[in-house]
């Protein structure tokens, strides 16, 4: 009995054994995961190995061992640029609980690795801070030197766009312009797609899918094809459809009571009022957008139904269109209905225009007897129809939507027509509207591009804010002036309510952005330690810094005496490329090569000796205005073939003959119309340094704290740590190295992980 006992024993032990081996493979597990788990860094006591410089050692993740492979496919690397975003307010928001450190970026710095620096390019400007993180070069080597500059195969007046100019150059020579054959930087999807992987790119600086020519020369040829600039899924970054935004102050005087014809359609589309329909009674709103004329009408609605009269909301309708029931299909929108108290826009197609564009509505005061009424309609904007990603760009506009409004600092400056009865409040009321809704927009292309290609090996995505809500709103300086239009509130007289306010509207910015970062963790899910189940590496382009003076470059320039048909200069925030009009360079050049060799050393010199002396700005005495000034090589030999095209560490192709970055405080952007003259200077005609009309920039030397920009990566081939420093420039080849493609020989950048 008892050997029979201990049979039978044996037998259920080795049962459960069985049964213990069954559960632990149908989970995926294995004793190598075992030992993997004992020894990873996120096991408390297993300390991270760095190098003397604080970077990690490259000791990779097993992301099969220890990882839970998603069920879905999901893309391998996902990249999200937040325009803007700096490490000291990101990590004041997470420390103060303003952004969640279980969500968003906090997850990623939980359970991926931080960097306390990243050092972006010179300039720190969006377009070449972006075109090198998808090249792994820098501005000088790439040819995107700013936001805007001129092609010096171009006429001399004329500029582009640094968003739509040649990556890595063109052939330049006696015959003119032409593609290059050898670039000196190339995006890093090319190697990617040649290597077989897809890419995507949502809106992404440089992934457009347009053929580049050059500005203002007749029957240019193609200087970088579409080819270079498109991958698997391309959506290009939105564009302006030819009408701006405009704010509209009406009163019960402006209806009357509603056509039958409106009456009929508002009960088709199953509306009701409370109170009598009433009908804008004259036009207040035509324009052409997309070879169509709209005429816009509103109809305003009581639906309270409190027995007052009590009009809450305005319907917005084409004229032509009427107000139609729906359902609609996307892009199509039919009427926006705007309630007041939502404090949210309504989205508004343009239907049948070419371009497929559209605009939005908001609603910032309507008083219940129509007393008063204040609303702002938003500029018309499209994604580009370019040829060789159509069908892309119609998969979002049939998908997602026309493109949305985004954030409009012409309206919060009150550059845009009909502002005048606005309150500050009320814009800013606008402006954060479009923050919210534009993001949120920018997430669903983002998150479309992802469903749609879910076995993508590197997706591209670009978010706009926090920038633009920074250059509104980024006062921490006591010598920005609170009130554009009044030197004197400076200092003690500073409104702190405003400065209150305007912080608030920036924390929202990076709350906006965050969000956008927590819905892709969501949409390719996290493993059973909480990481995404997709490589995710969140940057930004650039830091941010407050200003307190704008620079007018022109006056200054005429003001010593420079001939503007011999030397333009052409900013973009803090820097400036100042072109000389040399003769055999420019298709219309003047001046000698003798003469450039002058006016080359004359600009640097009167840039050198340019300092402000007004001791309400300017604290120890004279401050230099120019941080740092790099000038155009010249051959010593004056007829070399490369005169007025030598490049070095700081000047490319198309840089000016003299780049010149402000030091920080001053930008070259915010002269208002008219001047507004700083405190204690003196009045002049033509004065240089004024009051600008808002508050925050980029562009300024890189290695200063304030520009750095952000570093954030998690993922199944990304370990836990701390990074001392990386470079915006190593991103690229960082990817490449997470995707096992070698990078291309024009990369300067090293790879974070080895």
């Amino acid at each position: 009995m008892i050997q029979f006992l201990r049979g039978l024993l044996r037998t259920l032990i080795w049962f459960a054994v069985g049964l213990l081996c069954a559960f632990l493979f149908a989970t995926g597990f294995s004793f190598t995961q075992l030992t993997t788990i004992a020894t990873s860094p996120n096991h408390r006591g297993s300390p991270n190995t760095y190098t003397s410089d604080g970077k990690l050692t490259g000791r990779f993740v097993n992301k099969v061992s220890q990882s839970k492979v998603p069920k879905n496919k999901v893309p391998k690397v996902i990249v999200i640029s937040l325009d803007g975003a700096t490490p000291r307010l990101v990590n004041q928001y997470l420390t103060d609980g303003v952004l969640s450190q279980s969500q968003g970026i906090g997850l990623l710095q939980s359970q991926g690795v931080a960097a306390q620096q990243n050092i972006t390019i010179t300039p720190s400007l969006t377009a070449p801070a972006h075109i090198a993180i998808g090249t792994g070069s820098t501005a000088a080597n790439n040819d995107i030197n700013a936001n805007s500059f001129h092609l010096v195969a171009s006429p001399f007046n004329q500029n582009i766009s640094g968003f739509a100019a040649p990556i890595g150059g063109y052939e330049f020579d006696i015959h003119g312009p032409s593609e290059s054959v050898d670039p000196t930087a190339e995006p890093l999807w090319l190697a990617l797609r040649e290597n077989g992987k897809k890419v995507l790119a949502a809106t992404f600086p440089g992934a457009d899918g347009a053929n580049i020519t050059v500005p203002g020369l007749t029957n240019s040829p193609i200087v970088q094809s579409a080819s270079k600039r498109t991958v698997d899924y391309t959506i290009p970054y939105g564009t302006f459809a030819g009408t701006g935004a405009r704010g509209f102050s009406l009163t019960a005087e402006d209806f009357a009571s509603a056509s039958q014809t409106i009456l009929d359609q508002l009960q088709g589309a199953g509306k009701v009022s409370y109170s009598p329909v009433l009908e804008t009674n004259k036009s207040f709103d035509t324009f052409t957008v997309g070879g169509v004329n709209y005429n816009i009408q509103a109809a305003a609605l009581d639906t309270t139904n409190n027995n007052q009269v009590d009009y809450d909301t305005l319907v917005f309708f084409d004229d032509t269109q009427g107000i139609q029931p729906g359902p609609f299909s996307l892009p199509s929108t039919g009427p926006a209905y705007v309630r007041a108290s939502d404090q949210k826009s309504s989205r508004f197609y343009l239907e049948g225009s070419s371009n497929k564009a559209g605009t939005a509505f908001y609603v910032t005061t309507l008083a219940p007897d129509l007393s008063t009424i204040r609303f702002v309609r938003y500029s018309a904007n499209y994604i580009p129809r370019n040829s060789a990603v159509l069908a892309d760009v119609d998969d979002i506009n049939n998908n997602v939507g026309f493109w949305a409004p985004e954030p409009d600092y012409r309206i919060t400056e009150r550059l845009s027509r009909g502002l005048e009865n606005f309150s500050d409040t009320e814009l800013e009321a606008v402006y954060q509207d479009q923050v919210r809704t534009f993001v949120d927009y920018q997430s669903r292309v983002g998150l479309r591009a992802i469903s749609k290609n879910p076995d993508a090996d590197l997706t591209l995505l670009y978010i706009q804010q926090p920038d633009g809500a920074e250059h509104q709103f980024f006062i921490t300086d006591s010598r920005q002036a609170t009130d554009p239009s009044d030197p004197n509130s400076i200092g003690q007289g500073q409104d702190q309510e405003k400065i209150a306010r305007y912080q608030s509207y920036i924390q929202a910015a990076y709350q906006a952005a965050d969000r956008a970062v927590q819905r892709v963790i969501d949409a390719v899910g996290t493993d059973d330690q909480g990481r995404p189940n997709s490589n995710i590496i969140v940057v930004s382009d650039h830091g941010f810094d407050p200003f307190h003076t704008a620079v007018n470059i022109n006056n200054f320039l005429r003001n010593q005496g420079f001939d503007s048909n011999k030397v333009r200069a052409v900013s973009s925030g803090p820097a400036v490329n100042i072109y000389i009009n040399l003769e055999g360079r420019e298709p219309n050049g003047t001046v000698s090569r003798e003469e450039y060799i002058t006016l080359q050393q004359k600009v640097a010199d009167a840039l050198k000796s340019f300092v402000d002396s007004n001791s309400y700005y300017a604290y120890g005495g004279n401050v230099p205005v120019f941080d740092k000034i790099y000038t155009r090589p010249i051959p010593k030999d004056l007829n070399d073939s490369s005169f007025g095209l030598s490049t070095s560490d700081f000047i490319g192709q198309d840089s000016g003959d003299v780049f010149a970055l402000l030091t920080e405080g001053y930008n070259f952007d915010g002269t208002q119309t008219p001047v507004v003259q700083r405190l204690g200077d003196t009045a002049s005609s033509s004065p240089v340094l004024s009051v600008p009309n808002f508050y925050g920039a980029h562009g300024y030397d890189p290695i200063l704290p304030n520009m750095s920009a952000i570093f954030y990566a998690a993922g199944p081939d990304i370990q836990p740590g701390q990074l001392e420093q990386v470079r915006n420039i190593d991103i690229a080849p960082t990817i490449l190295r997470l995707l096992d493609v070698k990078p291309a020989r024009t990369v300067q950048g090293k790879a974070i992980f080895k």
